[in-house]
């Protein structure tokens, strides 16, 4: 991957572009950031030109519709605030002390927060975070193990390694060579057929590790109507963010 910068609208907006076992090129717009995927097997000069048409195309979409790629607002935490994850609710306690690091800990639907007083406003709200997303992802991975588990026995039957809930900003999921299946904990805040469309995808991943038109055949055989998946996380995949 290699990374660009551009400002459209006064936004600086980061460019990541991968290349990739792929037979085709994509765009897609993030809240701050232009993911460009083009096939490695095309020579250089076709991977140059892909790449301008992809950003010209994204700067006239921003361009056309700025509401719609506006940055949204971080998010803010206080203390007796309610953060729904699916069918459950935590109650925030946070509270701020003198140690050179942050803690948090769960009591049944309570999430407790220990934050250090030491830090400036930016850096106590990315450990509020930090610690939210770990402890909840912490609470439920079982569940994801079963789901996962139990997709690849219907669909894939194939050895995994193991299962993590990660907290990636640019991916909804990856699988590695060694059979670990990552899944971004921003889907904790999507719909669960969207959370077991992102598994099945990386599931494929254990029979062909590239984005080929097999790949998509297993998982349109897993899940036929995973293009509504799709186009969910990409209308609503910026609001799924702790």
């Amino acid at each position: 991957m290699r990374t660009e910068k551009i400002v459209i609208n006064n936004q600086e907006y980061i460019v990541e572009i991968y290349t990739e076992q792929r037979n085709n090129v994509t765009v897609s717009i993030r809240k701050n950031k232009i993911i460009i995927k083009v096939p490695i097997s095309i020579n250089r000069e076709e991977q140059f030109r892909n790449v301008l048409e992809m950003k010209q195309w994204a700067v006239k979409k921003i361009t056309r519709d700025p509401e719609r790629f506006k940055k949204r607002e971080e998010k803010q935490y206080r203390s007796g605030d309610i953060l729904q994850i699916n069918n459950e609710q935590f109650l925030l306690e946070i509270g701020y002390c003198d140690n050179s690091s942050s803690s948090g800990r769960i009591r049944e639907n309570k999430i407790v927060l220990d934050i250090s007083s030491r830090l400036n406003e930016e850096i106590k709200r990315k450990h509020i975070i930090a610690l939210l997303s770990r402890i909840i992802a912490k609470r439920r991975l079982p569940i994801l193990e079963r789901k996962i588990h139990e997709l690849n026995q219907q669909h894939f039957q194939k050895e995994i390694n193991r299962i993590f809930f990660k907290n990636m900003n640019s991916r909804w999921g990856s699988c590695s060579e060694n059979a670990n299946i990552n899944i971004s904990t921003r889907l904790l805040f999507a719909p669960e057929i969207v959370l077991e469309y992102v598994c099945i995808h990386e599931l494929a991943h254990l029979i062909e590790q590239n984005h080929s038109s097999n790949f998509w055949n297993l998982v349109q055989q897993a899940m036929p109507d995973y293009k509504d998946q799709e186009q969910w996380l990409k209308k609503n995949g910026d609001s799924c963010q702790f």
